[in-house]
């Protein structure tokens, strides 16, 4: 799965002429939790390596928890899903890279849906 995954990022990348990577603190939490739950340290190490290396980390300040409520309010999202796409939309010119081709119906959100292999 691993590799699939990330040929289909690199494709992104390439397509797009990508120079940064940022990662809501939310989508972070979110990732952390099966490895930690499993006990797979050895998963969420590498995890929390990938994180670090990241060039920007999205907070959840005011503007994306106002931007997330408009989100919930009007499209349908989740909680989750709607500070996800607020954070996303806080950046300028960003693609939100996801599993979840649901995101695409978020008025100004560019998407990339990323095809996850089955399990």
């Amino acid at each position: 799965m691993q590799a699939a995954v990330a040929s289909q990022l690199a494709a992104l990348v390439q397509e797009t002429s990508a120079r940064t990577v940022a990662v809501s603190r939310l989508s972070w939490l979110a990732c952390r939790v099966k490895p930690l739950r499993d006990g797979q340290a050895e998963l969420l190490a590498r995890y929390d390596a990938w994180f670090a290396a990241v060039t920007r980390t999205v907070e959840m300040d005011a503007a994306v928890v106002e931007q997330a409520t408009v989100l919930r309010a009007f499209h349908g999202l989740k909680t989750p899903d709607a500070l996800i796409a607020a954070s996303a939309l806080s950046l300028d010119d960003a693609i939100l890279v996801t599993g979840d081709a649901a995101f695409a119906r978020v008025p100004g959100l560019r998407t990339s849906v990323i095809a996850l292999p089955a399990a």
